[in-house]
């Protein structure tokens, strides 16, 4: 039977996140999820690394600093999968009074320390591209900065990041039980290879909307916090306008919505925040949801969007520590930690809530409490170092340098291999010589080499783990694409 330092529950960011942490300060580290690595809540995100404007209004000021101080560390270490981007904030007739917007906005330049992005401004919409899509483009709007994220992918390098520093990670293997004896856990998992064990001498649960689920579930807990289930969800159009900076638009219910560019063609439109009643596998976005977001988009834009533009949906839900807030958008997204350790008892540490944007926070803070009963070496490192890819440097831009080394790449492929895979696409393109080298081509500018490189790296097992997660090449593929590699991937499933 393996034994471990550290066994967590959960292949979310949180999950990978804690993980990385641990192995990279010398801790054995066994990490599991029932399912694919991000497979839930953290890749059906909004895809933004922010500081979280709204929640100024609500006073969340600690949570706020640190993410937007957070904000310049993923854009440090992951500047392939972190960008900028500029945001567009239309003043509508009824909402924010104006003054309320500006000093807001003054708080969130300076509040987490902001030093590369470009504070925030107030712009002419007539005299402003930003201003040609809009129904009404009279007046003025504020802009300022945040950041877009590849959020499956952050999450993916976290794990990689975490097994090249000896973890094992184990998608698709679930934690059916886990039992306190003689000092430690010993967890027992169901994977592809059927029934196995494991011993460790701490575990983590960070299972997300299921951390309740396994806590009553796997390890027979009792004692765990209240948690609340909250369903964001969001859709896909084709692109709404041609310009790279997103919009966040007021609502007469006082929610905001956003619309951002994704994926160069489309524009990603969300979220909602409801309270979810069903089980955790089952959140999809529905019609109600997705009419709230076509009457959102049909109000701000000249163009009408309705449920036959909806090109693509998809809603995640978070576990949320339950504080009793009245509405869903209103309940915190900070995270919390339960440790339950003590008299000789094997420590298990719960983690509740959280952001994409705080997840190396919350892995810092969730070791520093293990800490407390257990031997973990101190000493932060993971905002100094680099997620896989990311330690490129130079003033030539990586697509160009792609370019450069394998000129038979497409300008489109090199592009999106810079900003997926980042310095490790030389490691998938080692020994190509020509367009043959790439293999078989699936559909839009997917080939055979980089599935081979996400099947024997990124644990890559569907065509859903490609188009979907991987990759988003999933909105440029047809049917007949789509069975054509979930027949080539050993997992299937179209």
């Amino acid at each position: 039977m393996s034994v471990y330092d550290l066994a967590v529950i959960g292949g979310g960011v949180n999950g990978c996140g804690i993980a990385r942490d641990a192995a990279g300060r010398g801790l054995s580290v066994h990490l599991c999820d029932k399912g694919d690595l991000g497979g839930g809540a953290s890749s059906a995100s909004t895809k933004l690394v922010h500081g979280g404007l709204r929640y100024l209004e609500r006073f969340e000021l600690r949570m706020v600093r640190e993410a937007l101080a957070e904000r310049e560390t993923l854009m440090r270490i992951a500047p392939h999968i972190v960008r900028p981007m500029r945001f567009v904030l239309p003043r509508v007739a009824g909402s924010r009074p104006w003054p309320i917007l500006k000093l807001g906005l003054f708080v969130y330049d300076h509040l987490g320390g902001r030093r590369t992005l470009r504070r925030s401004s107030a712009i002419r919409l007539a005299a402003d591209e930003a201003g040609a899509p809009l129904r009404s483009a009279e007046g003025r709007a504020f802009e300022y900065s945040d950041c877009w994220v590849d959020d499956a992918r952050l999450v993916v390098l976290n794990a990689l990041d975490a097994a090249e520093r000896g973890a094992t990670i184990a998608p698709r293997t679930a934690c059916v039980a886990a039992r306190r004896s003689g000092g430690a856990w010993t967890v027992t998992l169901e994977g592809p290879q059927g029934r196995s064990e494991i011993r460790a001498r701490g575990l983590v649960n960070a299972a997300g909307p299921w951390v309740t689920e396994v806590a009553h579930g796997a390890i027979g807990a009792n004692g765990i916090k209240q948690t609340r289930l909250v369903r964001g969800s969001h859709i896909v159009t084709a692109r709404l306008f041609e310009h790279d900076r997103a919009y966040l638009l007021q609502q007469s219910d006082g929610r905001v919505v956003f619309a951002i560019p994704f994926e160069d063609d489309f524009t990603l439109i969300g979220t909602t925040d409801v309270d979810h009643a069903g089980a955790a596998d089952d959140a999809f976005a529905t019609e109600a949801e997705i009419d709230y977001l076509c009457a959102a988009a049909s109000e701000a834009f000249k163009w009408e969007v309705g449920q036959e533009d909806v090109l693509w949906s998809f809603a995640g839900v978070r576990a949320l520590h339950d504080d009793g807030s009245g509405a869903a958008q209103a309940a915190s997204r900070d995270y919390a930690l339960d440790l339950e350790a003590g008299d000789g008892r094997a420590p298990m540490l719960t983690v509740y809530g959280g952001k994409i944007t705080t997840y190396r926070r919350l892995a810092e803070a969730a070791l520093e409490k293990l800490a407390q009963v257990m031997a973990i070496p101190k000493g932060r490192w993971t905002g100094r170092s680099a997620l896989p890819g990311g330690g490129f440097h130079g003033d030539v831009p990586l697509a160009d340098r792609l370019t450069a080394a394998f000129p038979f790449l497409t300008d489109a492929i090199a592009a999106r291999f810079a900003r997926s895979y980042g310095s490790r696409a030389w490691d998938m393109l080692e020994g190509a010589r020509d367009a043959s080298s790439l293999g078989r081509f699936f559909g839009a500018d997917l080939t055979e080499r980089e599935v081979r490189y996400l099947i024997a790296k990124e644990w890559a097992f569907t065509a859903e783990d490609v188009l979907w997660r991987r990759t988003k090449l999933g909105l440029r593929f047809d049917d007949a694409e789509r069975a054509a590699l979930a027949d080539y991937m050993p997992g299937g499933e179209a």
